[in-house]
C-alpha cells in the first residue's frame, strides 16, 4: 500500500464558517500534538462554495490511522466540529502517483 492520506470534505451550516475553522484547527493541533504518525494536515476553502472545505493530510502508516480514529480523544473532537456542520464525508487514500 502507498503512503496513507485522510481527506473530508466538510460543508458548515450557514454563517458558522469561521467557528468550523477555529473548531477544525484545535483538532488537528491536537493531533499533531497527542497522535503518533500524522505528519501535517491542510484546510483548503472552495472558493466557488464558500461553505464546503476539503481537508487532507498524510500519515506514517495506515496503522496511525486506524490508532487516531480509535483515539478516545477524536471521538469528542470530532463532535466538537460537527456541531458547525450540515455534511461531512471522510475518506481513506493512499498515494498511487506523484508529480514533482
Amino acid at each position: 500500500m502507498g503512503q496513507p492520506y485522510t481527506m473530508g470534505t466538510w460543508v458548515t451550516q450557514p454563517e458558522k464558517e469561521d467557528a468550523f475553522v477555529a473548531a477544525w484547527r484545535e483538532f488537528a493541533d491536537w493531533t499533531s500534538r497527542e497522535v503518533g504518525g500524522a505528519t501535517s494536515a491542510l484546510l483548503l476553502r472552495d472558493v466557488a462554495e464558500p461553505r464546503r472545505f476539503v481537508s487532507i493530510g498524510p500519515w506514517e502508516s495506515l496503522e496511525a490511522v486506524e490508532a487516531w480514529r480509535a483515539n478516545l480523544g477524536f471521538a469528542e473532537r470530532v463532535t466538537k466540529v460537527r456541531a458547525f456542520l450540515e455534511r461531512f464525508e471522510p475518506i481513506t487514500l493512499e498515494l498511487v502517483a506523484q508529480v514533482g
